[in-house]
């Protein structure tokens, strides 16, 4: 863990929806780090797939079109939680990631991300809104994980 100055081995990005910033902060870090680093997202609730996110991605050739959101209720649920690290990018997130420690031994980060459904305007004026917080996301995933090497 990183309190004992270790990198994580295993990183949970958190949203509300699973839908938009946490699979695509799990994209990114999955291409940056997927050799050395095992990366899953979910989120508070669950919703349909946001038609916007896999315009997005394939921009940088990522494909998210097989991404099917989940809670993290599910996670837990269905598969082994091994995760040393959840990352946080919603309010509602944070505050769920921080209610699962009492129960659970990880640490957690807050990366406030704007959601970009809010923005209003025509297609290529929500794309822009969705590729900020891709870029912003891209961005604080090379920082926090040692700058990238590159796809897998």
């Amino acid at each position: 863990m990183d309190a004992a100055g270790e990198a994580p081995r295993a990183v949970l990005f958190l949203c509300g929806y699973n839908i938009i910033r946490s699979p695509m902060a799990a994209a990114l870090a999955g291409q940056m780090f997927g050799g050395t680093l095992r990366v899953e997202s979910a989120g508070v609730r669950k919703e349909d797939a946001d038609p916007f996110v896999p315009v997005v991605m394939n921009e940088l050739g990522i494909d998210v079109s097989r991404h099917k959101p989940k809670t993290l209720e599910e996670l837990v649920e269905y598969e082994d939680f091994d995760f040393d690290l959840i990352i946080s990018l919603s309010p509602e997130a944070h505050h769920a990631a921080l209610e699962f420690t009492r129960h659970h031994p990880v640490e957690v980060e807050y990366w406030p991300t704007e959601d970009p459904t809010l923005v209003e305007g025509n297609r290529e004026q929500r794309l822009d809104a969705y590729r900020a917080v891709r870029d912003q996301l891209m961005q604080r995933v090379k920082e926090r994980f040692g700058g990238g090497q590159g796809g897998t």
